[in-house]
């Protein structure tokens, strides 16, 4: 590889690399509350080239009584899925979704997490693609596999026990991603329980993106996360969600910010609520 995209990618960029046998495209779209949408639409058009990433199949794990929604998977499987799609440590790997990133970020962060730095969401993803007439491809296409190898960044990563004793600490500042009215526990469409993380603020991860599907401008980015953190290093900022997928597009905005990379609660609120000891806020007005 020559240069390396560790963030977004344009679709121009993309468009000329797609015969590129370096580069890995990997349609993630996914739909929450119909899980079986994504792929339908997959197969019935991507990007060429695109193998497909499922959610809940290749991207987390087995759910347990003590886990969030959507728990990592194990390492092995992963890095079996990983190779199967083709990447290894050569490989620029390209994720696009049809939501503006809040699911393709959960795999750009997965890889950085197992430390392939090479790998970026397209910027405006399918939506941005097709209204400039680019071309499309049906059918399920696979890859020549490839050989992944990783060490993974455990820095990048918090657990459920280290949110718990970072309650007490105000050096540590937890984001949620959800909307407004999650966070305010005004209502909960997919967890029994509603609320937040006592201590936590609210920034909705469709907030980092400008009204054509993009992310917003760097700069835009930059001053919005600082006014939001304030003088607390990207270290000491946790983000999660509803169940450590859109909190995802939050370390991406950050990072395309130039603001360094905060941690993850993986597990997020759905495994958080698993305890019904653990503390909970709402605000409702």
């Amino acid at each position: 590889m020559t240069e390396i995209y560790d963030a977004l990618v344009q679709t121009e960029e993309l468009a000329a690399h797609l015969e590129d046998p370096a580069w890995v495209i990997v349609d993630s779209r996914f739909d929450l509350l119909k899980p079986d949408q994504g792929e339908h639409d997959y197969a019935q058009n991507h990007i060429p080239g695109a193998v497909y990433a499922h959610l809940e199949r290749d991207l987390s794990g087995p759910v347990t009584p003590a886990t969030g929604r959507h728990p990592l998977p194990q390492p092995a499987e992963f890095i079996a899925r990983l190779s199967a799609w083709g990447i290894d440590a050569r490989k620029q790997v390209v994720v696009y979704d049809a939501a503006g990133g809040a699911f393709a970020a959960r795999l750009w962060w997965m890889l950085q997490f197992y430390r392939h730095k090479a790998v970026a969401v397209l910027d405006g993803g399918y939506a941005k693609w097709t209204r400039e007439n680019r071309p499309l491809r049906s059918g399920v296409e696979t890859s020549r596999p490839g050989h992944f190898s990783a060490a993974l960044d455990h820095s990048m990563l918090v657990d459920t026990a280290w949110v718990e004793h970072a309650l007490h600490r105000p050096e540590i500042l937890l984001i949620d991603a959800r909307s407004p009215e999650r966070f305010r526990g005004e209502s909960e469409p997919i967890d029994p329980v509603a609320g937040h993380i006592p201590g936590a603020v609210n920034r909705f991860n469709g907030d980092n993106l400008a009204p054509d599907g993009t992310l917003l401008p760097p700069s835009q980015l930059r001053a919005q996360f600082q006014s939001l953190v304030g003088k607390t290093p990207p270290q000491n900022v946790v983000v999660y969600c509803g169940s450590g997928v859109t909190s995802c597009h939050h370390i991406l905005a950050m990072r395309a910010a130039g603001l360094g990379m905060p941690r993850l609660y993986a597990g997020s609120w759905s495994e958080w609520i698993r305890d019904p000891s653990r503390p909970i806020a709402v605000n409702i007005e």
